[in-house]
């Protein structure tokens, strides 16, 4: 018996890159997320530090006169610190699945 039709793995690993490269042509959206200064939450951010330091600088003893600072320098940059933990985390979440070319 000999057979009429024979296909070479050639041929068909052709016909595959070529089915798998337009494939990846047609669903390719670009990156998935936009680049930081594009996005509002570097804005929020900016404004929430922003708002610690001003907060910082204008909150005082209450009249107390006694010296006291309630919301002192330290208490305000561990607050940015945490502030800037969280934009970071943020970033990181949002591109972790972006892929570049």
């Amino acid at each position: 018996m000999t057979a009429t039709h024979s296909t070479s793995a050639s041929a068909y690993d052709t016909g595959f890159r070529d089915t798998a490269r337009d494939h990846r042509d047609l669903h390719h959206h670009g990156d998935e997320t936009k680049p930081s200064w594009k996005t509002t939450e570097l804005f929020v951010y900016l404004a929430a530090v922003a708002g610690v330091l001003i907060a910082s600088q204008t909150v005082g003893d209450g009249a107390a006169n006694n010296g006291a600072d309630y919301f002192a320098a330290d208490k305000a940059w561990w607050y940015i610190t945490l502030l800037t933990i969280g934009y970071l985390l943020s970033r990181g979440l949002a591109k972790a699945g972006s892929r570049t070319r």
